[in-house]
């Protein structure tokens, strides 16, 4: 009797060879043929699944932001304050453990190839801004922030301290580890939250 193949887990294991190629060869090695090969698999049995080479990147970089948003999702169904919440959310999309590490490095290897190609992307972008737009307009709604707190602006702000963490995590990963992002976040997030709703390091478990 033949092997009932799982198209869904099949795809995604290719996604991740694809990861794989991509932290050993760069994204110019990124072809379909190394790909196969890194999943153990033939051109032929590879092409069942992803038609061409494009098609293949952009599931793999989306399986990426999928990733992320399910490490989310359980977050949200964990019982704390919003405020803690809210720093374990921010967390999840920072790298800072194995696994994002990883996805890390890849999304941005993808997202500096298509840009220095002048190349349509054509993955999601804007999710992280839309994260934290959501994120300060939650805090607001709450009445966890300061009084005469910009909204615009946090949102921005908040943006670039996430994507700068981001950057500096997966650069300088002695430097910046794990506790010093989380202190530099509750720091952040602190300063615009009212007294009675601040953060205490020492209350948060992460």
């Amino acid at each position: 009797m033949p092997k009932i193949v799982d198209v869904a887990e099949r795809k995604k294991a290719i996604a991740e060879a694809t990861w794989q190629v991509i932290l050993e060869k760069g994204m110019e090695g990124a072809t379909v043929r190394n790909i196969a090969k890194e999943a153990g698999l033939s051109l032929g049995a590879l092409r069942h699944y992803f038609s061409n080479q494009d098609e293949l990147l952009v599931y793999a970089m989306n399986l990426v932001t999928e990733n992320v948003n399910q490490r989310i999702g359980e977050v949200l169904k964990e019982d704390m304050p919003i405020q803690e919440q809210v720093l374990k959310v921010l967390l999840q999309t920072l790298p800072i453990e194995q696994q994002s590490m990883l996805e890390m490095e890849v999304w941005f290897a993808y997202v500096a190839s298509v840009k220095h190609k002048n190349e349509e992307m054509n993955i999601p972008f804007n999710t992280l801004l839309t994260g934290m737009e959501k994120i300060i307009h939650g805090l607001s709604e709450f009445g966890f922030l300061k009084e005469g707190v910009d909204l615009d602006m946090e949102i921005e702000r908040l943006y670039a301290v996430v994507d700068g963490l981001a950057v500096h995590a997966l650069f300088e990963r002695e430097r910046l580890d794990r506790t010093r992002v989380i202190r530099t976040l509750v720091y952040h997030l602190n300063s615009i939250l009212k007294n009675e709703a601040a953060l205490k390091l020492s209350e948060i478990e992460v």
